[in-house]
């Protein structure tokens, strides 16, 4: 049982101002497994007036840009000594195979908090520039107090993707951890002690949806980002519109993953199942529909349905484990019920399709593939966040682009073929913020983020930086300009 007291409130552990807590219940066991305090709107009051007070006159954001990567590496390496208590935790909290905690949620986040220590080294935060008439200088300046609204999918690294640029940038900024996941940020406290990072500049309060609101829309913050469903971004966008405030939104998914004619089936098979399952599916870049050409169809549904049948379900702590329980009882009904749509809409359920028998306890749901799907199916249309495969059949390459781009989301995607050039050409006519091509992996040094449905802005790469920066412009008369 890990009991926290206390909340994290501008680099200090405060007594919460109620006595409202939250239990973190183990999707394994279905016991409770920690207890936090549950931040209040009181609390978000004096979380902001700590980051307000420290971006107006404090320290960090007058800080050089060395000095605040120096931080960074800093916490760098508090996260690195603390990275096997940060990956058990996040399994215990959220289900999550232990794999997938080591390299989804440990080591990914570290990569992230790497890239812009060294990118606040580098970043061009002013520039001079010719005018018409004498010289300009652009400067990059910090956009203020900024708030985070993150998920319980992966719940560390959806922190550092607005943490590391904020921070790089010389913002100071509240999070807002989910409530099915909060024990992994009072790590990240512990480690933001332990790197010195100045008082006032980070807070952490875990909470529900009506403190997210309000801290959304409290008057004293410049900046939000957020992940999460689509449904919430929508509000958040209403929300922060209302106020000129600026936000990133990085939303659902549900991405295709496109076989080409040429691909070799048994290479290329085991990648897309991981792609589709990891994180026992509750990813929103998930290569949920598998598009197969119709004259391989039944071979690759084959060797699709032995590959999904082959994945270990059980406890996640075990590093074999493939598959472990969903978040919560209520998600579990939500991908079970969507298991039924799809046999209700025609679709053929070739593997799974129900609850695990061998698992007595715990929110597991067997990994299930559907063939046979038609793409204005409901599971092949809406993004289900579960083991949930759904195998669908195209004529030609031009049918599987038309396939591919029939989504409201345009998060990610993939390509798997035996010629890269074909390969870069269908990434080309993809309309998604993210594509591999023969592979699947984010790149922590490029812009991520989605087309249409699936978000505003980008987060990683310098692009992430430049969100938490405003641009400023000084011109000099000819002959004016400081030495």
């Amino acid at each position: 049982m890990i009991v926290r007291d206390s909340l994290y409130i501008g680099g200090t552990h405060v007594k919460p101002a109620t006595s409202a807590t939250i239990d973190v219940i183990s999707p394994t066991t279905e016991e409770v497994v920690g207890r936090v305090p549950e931040a209040s709107k009181a609390d978000v009051d004096k979380a902001v007036a700590a980051a307000r007070k420290a971006f107006d006159s404090g320290p960090w954001p007058r800080t050089s840009p060395e000095e605040r990567a120096d931080a960074l590496q800093r916490l760098l390496a508090a996260l690195q000594k603390r990275g096997g208590e940060i990956a058990s935790t996040i399994t215990l909290e959220m289900g999550c195979p232990m794999s997938f905690s080591h390299a989804g949620q440990v080591f990914a986040t570290n990569m992230v908090l790497d890239f812009y220590a060294q990118l606040a080294r580098t970043f061009p935060f002013e520039e001079k520039r010719p005018a018409m008439i004498g010289s300009a200088m652009v400067r990059h300046e910090p956009v203020g107090v900024a708030a985070a609204i993150v998920p319980w999918n992966v719940p560390l690294f959806t922190i550092m993707l607005k943490l590391a640029p904020a921070l790089a940038a010389g913002c100071t900024i509240v999070v807002k951890p989910a409530p099915e996941t909060p024990l992994d940020a009072y790590l990240l406290a512990d480690a933001l002690d332990e790197a010195g990072i100045p008082e006032g500049v980070v807070s952490l309060l875990p909470a529900g949806r009506e403190v997210g609101e309000y801290l959304v829309t409290h008057p004293a913050i410049d900046k939000v980002g957020f992940t999460g469903s689509t449904a919430a971004g929508r509000k958040i966008a209403a929300l922060c519109g209302e106020r000129l405030r600026r936000v990133t939104l990085e939303l659902g998914g549900k991405s295709a993953a496109i076989v080409l004619d040429d691909a070799d089936l048994g290479a290329v098979i085991p990648q897309i199942v991981g792609a589709g399952t990891m994180n026992n599916g509750q990813a929103c870049v998930a290569q949920t529909r598998v598009l197969f050409p119709r004259s391989r169809y039944k071979d690759a549904v084959d060797a699709l349905a032995a590959a999904v049948k082959g994945l270990v379900v059980g406890d996640p702590a075990e590093m074999t484990t493939n598959i472990g329980p969903l978040v919560a009882a209520r998600q579990r009904d939500r991908v079970l019920g969507y298991i039924d749509k799809g046999k209700s809409e025609g679709a053929r359920c070739v593997v799974g399709g129900g609850r695990p028998a061998a698992q007595k306890k715990g929110w597991f749901v067997e990994p299930t593939l559907f063939a046979d799907v038609d793409n204005r199916m409901t599971i092949a249309q809406e993004e289900i966040f579960g083991p949930v495969l759904a195998a669908i059949p195209y004529d030609d390459e031009a049918d599987a682009l038309r396939i591919a781009n029939d989504s409201e989301y345009g998060l990610s995607g993939s390509v798997w073929t035996a010629d890269a050039k074909r390969g870069l050409d269908v990434a080309r006519r993809v309309r998604t913020g993210t594509y591999n091509v023969n592979y699947f992996m984010m790149a922590m040094t490029s812009p991520f983020g989605g087309f249409k449905s699936s978000g505003l802005g980008r987060e990683l790469g310098p692009e992430g930086l430049r969100a938490y920066l405003e641009a400023k412009t000084i011109c000099f008369a000819p002959g004016s300009e400081p030495a």
